[in-house]
């Protein structure tokens, strides 16, 4: 029997055209987060149209934490495989997607064309309220997971190392580096956890298929653009790798990111700032934060091109990650080890952002007193008066123009 206020799930099959539909409104409206993010997509699909139940629900969330990429992009990917098959993940995705993605792009290239002739005021501003979004993720995550003296004693080491050792490398390392701590610490405290809900059929040949295109994208692809010096090749590659590490939120990307697009000249560490900021004011992925570094590249491919080609390569790994795992959800979901090591990855992740929030954030947005003014108060609306990020980036914009 359905909860009250609940409808029941259907069985019958979606269209690809009614997937796009409702993902394209959830899209438009979805601020607020991955977290947020979550609640939209229960409301929309579990409440109001019942296309998979509560149980099938919460497995598909579930299996978004384990797995390396966006949660909330993950989910939608899983809700519209379960409603129209595996294209109606894609499907499902894309409508997710396409509004931000298509705002952030025209905000890279607006900024291009006509940066040099605006007041900097709103846009440092912009980089501001990047200061007061990543303390808010900072915080939230740490109480959820860095909870005890075990993970947070792993959050802090991470985020010490990766102040003095704030590479690439350094942060693969310590990410794998939480996660044997995890499994070594905390291993006698996590529980096995019977799995839920109903599997979505995914043939075990994709699964295979999904491992090998992984690895083949992820050793192959930068391999490729050593030898071919390709410019697309190796934004491909610096893109998808970054897709391929985020664990614990869109946030992480933050980090990992700055490593692959700051450091070898493709945008300035001032852009790529102003542009985290400008992604917390719309709804959907933050990912979608990559259309517009694509777009703004110093180097070709740029623009449109250089926009399609970020965001394919950043949300690639989320659909192989999906595909690989779905097959051995089940039965991964049972073994504790696998548990504990996912809660030292996550404890890592917040060491992560914790050391982003220092560098590259308040290193490039903090240079006076008025800057703290106003990312305090950026951090207070968010933090105490929980005001909406669109209209937090807003008005710390506003606040931006008249103060600088």
């Amino acid at each position: 029997m359905a909860r009250p206020g609940v409808a029941p799930a259907s069985k019958s099959t979606g269209t690809l055209a009614e997937v796009l539909a409702v993902f394209l409104r959830l899209g438009l409206t979805s601020f607020g987060g991955p977290v947020a993010h979550i609640g939209y997509l229960r409301e929309e699909i579990v409440v109001r149209r019942g296309w998979v139940d509560e149980a099938t629900y919460a497995d598909m969330v579930a299996l978004s934490q384990f797995l390396p990429g966006p949660a909330s992009s993950q989910v939608v990917i899983a809700l519209g495989s379960a409603r129209a098959g595996l294209v109606g993940g894609i499907v499902a995705w894309l409508g997710f997607a396409l509004p931000s993605a298509l705002a952030m792009t025209l905000f890279g290239l607006g900024l291009n064309t006509f940066g040099a002739y605006v007041s900097p005021g709103w846009l440092h501003g912009l980089k501001v309220v990047a200061v007061a979004v990543v303390a808010q993720a900072v915080w939230g995550m740490a109480l959820r997971l860095a909870p005890d003296r075990p993970r947070a004693t792993i959050a802090l080491a991470a985020a010490v190392l990766l102040v003095l050792w704030p590479t690439g490398p350094g942060q693969v390392l310590v990410i794998l580096a939480g996660g044997l701590a995890g499994w070594r610490l905390l291993g006698g405290s996590v529980g096995a956890e019977a799995p839920t809900g109903a599997a979505i059929a995914t043939p075990r040949a994709l699964a295979w298929g999904s491992a090998a295109a992984l690895l083949l994208c992820l050793l192959g692809a930068p391999l490729l653009a050593t030898i071919t010096s390709s410019q697309a090749v190796a934004m491909f590659a610096a893109f998808f790798r970054a897709g391929s590490l985020i664990f614990g939120g869109g946030h992480v990307v933050l980090p990992l990111l700055e490593r692959f697009v700051v450091a070898p000249g493709w945008v300035s560490t001032e852009q790529f700032v102003a542009g985290y900021g400008a992604a917390q004011a719309l709804p959907g992925p933050l990912l979608t934060f990559a259309a517009f570094l694509g777009a703004m590249s110093a180097t070709p491919p740029n623009g449109w091109s250089g926009a399609a080609l970020a965001l394919v390569a950043i949300f690639a790994p989320s659909f192989l990650f999906l595909w690989m795992t779905l097959p051995l959800w089940g039965r991964l979901r049972r073994k504790p080890p696998v548990q504990a090591a996912l809660q030292g990855i996550n404890a890592a992740v917040v060491g992560l952002l914790l050391a982003a929030l220092y560098h590259p954030v308040i290193t490039s947005a903090i240079r006076q007193p008025q800057d703290v003014a106003l990312a305090l108060a950026a951090f207070g609306l968010l933090q105490v008066w929980k005001a909406p990020s669109w209209l937090v980036v807003a008005l710390t914009a506003l606040g931006g123009a008249v103060l600088f």
